[in-house]
């Protein structure tokens, strides 16, 4: 039962800050007795993985440790097509994820749907440039140019 549920081998997907937010993610995962691991890489780098799994509750968790770096803490559970979950750095940050086993003669049509979409540029024709008003913007750059108080900054420094 725990190999049709958590195969070892390539596996594809994506995290994300906030939904519609998606960061690809490579991974070749080995799940034996209980344990999970493996390596990868995305858009922050190479990583490994070192976690366990449950295969009666579908239950895993894992810690991706960049090579050199910070450590994520990860988990889910596998449903569907794959484990959907939760990610997080200590407290300051925290997001989604989806990963699914990547069949043999995938190639990237599947995983090219956890891209995100390309930023489109906006372009103004010439004669209305400077005509548009953006009240928002205009409240912005007034606050900015405010000078903090003094108790306020005071706060800031430490003791």
């Amino acid at each position: 039962m725990s190999e049709a549920l958590f195969p070892s081998g390539p596996w594809v997907g994506f995290y994300n800050y906030r939904p519609g937010d998606r960061h690809r993610m490579d991974l070749l995962l080995a799940f034996a007795n209980g344990n999970m691991t493996g390596d990868g890489v995305d858009d922050v780098g190479r990583f490994l993985i070192k976690g366990r799994y449950d295969a009666a509750s579908r239950e895993c968790y894992w810690t991706k440790s960049y090579l050199g770096a910070h450590d994520v803490f990860y988990r889910g559970f596998r449903e569907g097509k794959g484990i959907w979950g939760t990610w997080e750095i200590a407290a300051w940050s925290h997001g989604g994820f989806h990963i699914w086993p990547r069949q043999a003669g995938e190639g990237d049509a599947r995983a090219e749907t956890a891209a995100t979409e390309e930023p489109v540029d906006a372009i103004a024709r010439e004669e209305f440039a400077g005509q548009i008003r953006n009240p928002k913007a205009e409240i912005r750059r007034k606050s900015e140019v405010r000078k903090p108080k003094r108790d306020s900054v005071n706060e800031l420094l430490p003791c």
